[in-house]
């Protein structure tokens, strides 16, 4: 069996503080726990233009988003990193799947859903039917695993369906994935607005930490963040969730439990306490924003886009040709 671990991300604007704890960190955690996986990483760039981007931005997102994983700490040491529109199987494959896809199915997907009550403009056709995409881009490498935060596992569980389709109606084709949720971590919130998630298209852009800000502002932006008027440290999500949110992300960074972090700040009111987290972080962030000067213009990003893409090309055109073969397409 394969043993690859595949996970893709959109580039739409620089990743946050919350793609970082609730991701980026996680690959390099398990980069280097499971060292007998490959990992298959990948800007989705086709995802991106669901909506409308500006094609000059894109491109740089494309370049920024793969030196930030790289600053982020992942070796490049069994790591194939590529750009899905630089292989053309995907977006073939993403038109197989659409073809034994349910509407039902696509309409379930409470993202869309979301996407649909926000969007004042049309919504676009490939937002709708980019869940058969995401499925083809994990079922060209017959990746075994894929770390999936709580707000992707419906797509990942209609790719599952998909793969067990496919094979029920064609014969084994595909391995079906398996998902990797990260047990802390998943979600980091808004700082201002600890009900909704830390996300880069808030309007609120105080409650958003961005990985490539300059670090006074994102101290700035830690020492403002919402808390509560009991003034004690202490994890509660149900009556606290402004402290519950900063100890999430306090215990990720340094390691802590809560627990531990409570008994270090007994006896001291908030400012203690953000005024250390905003040093953590802004030390945190600072390594990769020095990491992430040194990679952006290397050519080392060039070459391993390059090598990513040859290797990524030749396994995914070796899959797309067994399933033409199954679905009878071709002459």
């Amino acid at each position: 069996m394969n043993k690859i671990v595949l996970s893709g991300i959109k580039p739409t604007g620089i990743p946050t503080l919350g793609n970082y704890l609730g991701a980026l960190k996680n690959f390099v955690k398990l980069q280097k726990e499971m060292e007998d996986y490959d990992f298959y990483i990948f800007i989705a760039d086709l995802h991106a233009i669901t909506v409308f981007q500006d094609p000059k931005e894109l491109k740089q997102n494309i370049k920024n988003l793969a030196a930030i994983y790289l600053a982020c700490g992942l070796t490049e040491e069994k790591l194939t990193l590529f750009v899905q529109s630089e292989v053309n199987e995907h977006a073939a494959l993403g038109y197989i799947m659409q073809s034994i896809s349910y509407l039902g199915e696509l309409e379930r997907m409470t993202q869309f859903k979301d996407k649909m009550q926000k969007q004042v403009q049309g919504v676009t056709s490939a937002l709708f039917t980019y869940p058969a995409l995401m499925a083809a881009d994990i079922l060209l490498y017959d990746a075994k695993y894929v770390p999936v935060g709580e707000d992707q596992k419906q797509h990942l569980e209609l790719t599952r369906d998909l793969a067990i389709r496919f094979n029920n109606r064609y014969g084994e084709t595909f391995t079906v994935p398996e998902g990797l949720i990260s047990e802390k971590g998943a979600r980091i919130m808004d700082l201002q607005d600890p009900s909704k998630k830390m996300d880069k298209s808030s309007e609120n852009g105080r409650g958003c930490i961005f990985l490539l800000e300059p670090l006074s502002s994102i101290k700035k932006k830690i020492k403002s963040a919402v808390t509560d008027s009991e003034a004690i440290v202490r994890y509660d999500q149900e009556n606290k969730p402004g402290i519950a949110n900063l100890m999430t992300i306090y215990s990720i960074i340094s390691g802590l439990s809560y627990s531990e972090i409570e008994s270090k700040y007994h006896g001291k009111g908030y400012g203690d306490f953000k005024k250390d987290l905003a040093d953590i972080v802004a030390d945190e962030i600072g390594v990769i924003q020095n990491r992430f000067q040194e990679i952006i213009n290397s050519k080392k990003l060039e070459e391993l886009f390059d090598q990513g893409r040859e290797k990524a090309k030749a396994y995914a055109s070796r899959k797309l040709q067994k399933v033409y073969k199954k679905v009878g397409l071709g002459r």
